[in-house]
């Protein structure tokens, strides 16, 4: 589903010239659980950036579903983005003034769905994430577990083909942390490809391939094989409270 090809990311700070990515080459396969990890700084923020049609690479290439992207106009990228890719983030990024269910009906707004359908999608996308009963509560009336679920519902209303998740458990506690991972990889064994960046090794452990980063370079790439960190059982599945948040 996902190829990187040598790619590389420079950005100019000042009279320098900083690589963000340093010839980067990865393949991602359709309904693959994959996690990044690395300490600040590492590029992986940057990797998923790209990734998601959010940036561009200043060299190599990048293919979604076997289309290059970096030749497409703003325009073509932008359906993608909006059609094909989901995003979770850290800060969850609902608006304030909206219900929940005004939230999750955004990306359809902007899609142009009639209104009759939007109302429906985004209260069938509540639903399951069980914030059905939530649905006319604003962001400052709900928990951060509750917001991120609602991020997650606006992010796969569109039936995304991938979903990138940026330190999606970052500013959660404990309990609430593991209910989103729980969330998101029942939607992964669903079909749906999961890409989950993140600085905690518990986290990275639930997905069945973690890539480790280190200053814009993949060090190591491990598969742990089906099922893992889906069963409680297994240590990958223990939640830790969630250290501070990274700027990777």
């Amino acid at each position: 589903m996902i190829r990187l090809e040598d790619v590389w990311r420079t950005y100019t700070v000042g009279e320098s010239e900083v690589d963000a990515l340093k010839g980067v080459s990865l393949e991602i396969a359709r309904g693959e659980h994959l996690a990044l990890i690395g300490p600040s700084g590492s590029g992986k923020s940057t990797m998923l950036h790209i990734v998601g049609c959010l940036d561009r690479p200043t060299r190599g290439r990048y293919l979604l579903e076997g289309r290059e992207v970096g030749s497409l106009s703003e325009d073509e990228r932008s359906h993608l983005r909006r059609h094909r890719i989901g995003f979770v983030f850290q800060f969850f990024h609902l608006l304030p003034r909206l219900s929940a269910l005004g939230n999750v009906e955004l990306p359809m707004l902007f899609a142009g769905t009639p209104a009759g359908e939007r109302r429906e999608r985004a209260a069938a996308a509540l639903d399951a994430v069980g914030l059905a009963p939530r649905a006319a509560h604003r962001p400052d009336q709900l928990s951060g577990g509750e917001r991120q679920r609602v991020a997650i519902a606006r992010a796969v209303v569109m039936d995304p083909a991938v979903l990138l998740a940026d330190e999606p458990t970052g500013n959660l506690d404990r309990a609430s942390a593991l209910e989103v991972m729980s969330l998101l990889e029942g939607m992964n064994r669903r079909g749906l490809t999961l890409v989950v960046v993140t600085h905690d090794p518990a986290i990275a452990e639930r997905a069945r391939r973690v890539v480790r980063m280190s200053d814009g370079e993949i060090q190591g790439t491990g598969d742990r094989g089906p099922g893992t960190g889906n069963d409680p059982g297994l240590p990958g599945a223990r939640c830790p409270d969630p250290e501070p948040r990274d700027r990777g």
